[in-house]
């Protein structure tokens, strides 16, 4: 096996080759190695150890000159990492043995102590919560990031009328500030989701050791407060078997990159020159090596495919967790990696998304083309006729015979003469067909979370307070 100082070939000096006589063979450590996934917790696991050694001393199992070393060497390490210098070996395995590996080689066997009163296990757990709770703060400023691009392109559009669509045929007016607003809803409740992730993520599992705690009088609640976690996890057989935390954050992750992949096909359809409601900018459009004209939705497509990663991160984690027994086994390693491509998968295409939806331009021609088209203000008509005391049931069957009669005289319903109008119900009367223009059907919508303009003005207000 390897040594943890210099990564050679010494199975008696391996962190575990006491029990062995021999050591693995080489395909079995390229396939044990995690060492690619696990640099990224390298910062992670440095902070850690930093706070044990510092609590060892606190408690009397390590001197303070001893601390003191440990500390001032894991800070040495750190400045290796963060400016490259740091030389990995992968035939250490992973972060902790190389991290610990370097430390001896600095200063010496007294880093052997710094392992005292903890595992790989806690180790290793400690480091994903530290590494996804980090993750899952940025993805809450790229959503607020994002939900102010939405904001920006609302405002001054509460009055701009597209069409709402259902089955994708179109339905009822709506305001192009309504529509942007939908996406700040959604995207607001995707960063709820990722806060009360990390909520329930933040305990310690530092100090549960390999799965049943430690005989070393050690301070877990001291620990847990220097790495800024809420309090130690209480039963030390979850805390090292745990990764529900990786499940719920990529769960979050994988509703997030499916709102991104509405909004991704929204734009995709609404760039199309049938439609013609967005121009996406230069920035953010591709052109084709043969037909010149070509403007393509790159960003949106990709935006659009990538949700499906993170989809399948969440079920590559659940399949990996859903069969273990408590409280370690090997296959936690394969946790890592669909962790972090989700949440690092997500964090880009939020930034993508914000960019792309702050330097979009609306055609608001082209939506208030379409806004009146397909009857879209039939169910004014019934609204108008139930205000006036008809049955909304009565109603509905009324407003359909008008559209039918308007199909057949190739007309839109404020064209429909009177007479004929009246001759499927009296009760239609030339107001209510004067009153069929889709800005007045916008602004009739006046309930709370409507599509008026006052309604969409007290949205924007109501976000801009919360988001700054």
């Amino acid at each position: 096996m390897t040594d943890p100082a210099d990564g050679s070939n010494d199975n008696r000096s391996s962190m575990w080759g006491g029990r062995f006589r021999a050591g693995p063979a080489e395909a079995m450590e390229r396939f044990n190695a995690c060492l690619e996934d696990d640099k990224r917790l390298a910062m992670e696991d440095v902070a850690g150890s930093i706070a044990h050694a510092r609590m060892l001393a606190r408690q009397d199992i390590l001197s303070g000159d001893e601390s003191d070393l440990i500390v001032d060497g894991l800070a040495r390490v750190r400045e290796e990492i963060v400016s490259g210098a740091f030389v990995w070996k992968p035939a250490l395995e992973d972060v902790h043995m190389n991290v610990e590996g370097r430390l001896r080689e600095l200063i010496g066997e007294v880093a052997g102590k710094l392992h005292t009163g903890r595992s790989r296990n806690d180790q290793v757990a400690t480091d994903i919560r530290l590494w996804t709770r980090a993750s899952l703060h940025r993805i809450e400023e790229a959503l607020k990031d994002a939900q102010r691009a939405f904001l920006s392109q609302a405002k001054g559009h509460e009055e701009s009328v597209m069409p709402g669509f259902t089955h994708l045929q179109i339905a009822q007016p709506i305001s192009y500030a309504q529509w942007c607003l939908a996406y700040v809803e959604m995207l607001g409740r995707d960063a709820s989701r990722m806060a009360d992730a990390c909520a329930r993520l933040n305990e310690s599992p530092l100090g549960a050791a390999a799965l049943a705690g430690t005989p070393h009088p050690i301070d877990r609640p001291s620990t847990a407060e220097a790495l800024h976690f809420d309090r130690p996890m209480r039963n030390s057989l979850d805390a090292v078997s745990a990764r529900d935390f990786c499940l719920e954050a990529v769960a979050a992750a994988s509703i997030c990159a499916t709102h991104l992949s509405r909004l991704a096909e929204e734009l995709v359809i609404f760039a199309t020159p049938q439609f013609g409601y967005i121009k996406q900018s230069d920035a953010y459009s591709t052109g084709s090596s043969i037909m010149p004209q070509k403007r393509n939705p790159d960003a949106a497509e990709l935006l659009r495919g990538k949700a499906g990663m993170v989809a399948g991160a969440f079920v590559a984690l659940t399949v990996a967790t859903k069969g273990l027994p408590l409280a370690y086994s090997k296959d936690l390693q394969e946790t890592k990696r669909p962790l972090m491509d989700a949440l690092d998968g997500l964090e880009e295409c939020l930034e993508i998304a914000a960019r792309m939806v702050e330097t979009m331009t609306p055609n608001t021609e082209a939506m208030a083309r379409d806004a009146g088209e397909g009857f879209a203000t039939a169910t004014d008509v019934a609204d108008m006729l139930a205000q006036a005391g008809m049955p909304f049931r009565d109603a509905h069957h009324v407003v359909g015979a008008l559209v039918a009669l308007c199909e057949d005289e190739g007309c839109k319903l404020h064209e429909l003469p009177l007479a004929k109008a009246q001759s499927v119900s009296p009760a239609v009367s030339q107001e209510m067909l004067d009153g069929l223009t889709p800005l007045a059907s916008l602004k009739r919508r006046t309930s709370e979370g409507g599509t008026s303009p006052e309604s969409a003005r007290a949205q924007i207000v109501w976000w801009r307070e919360r988001l700054g």
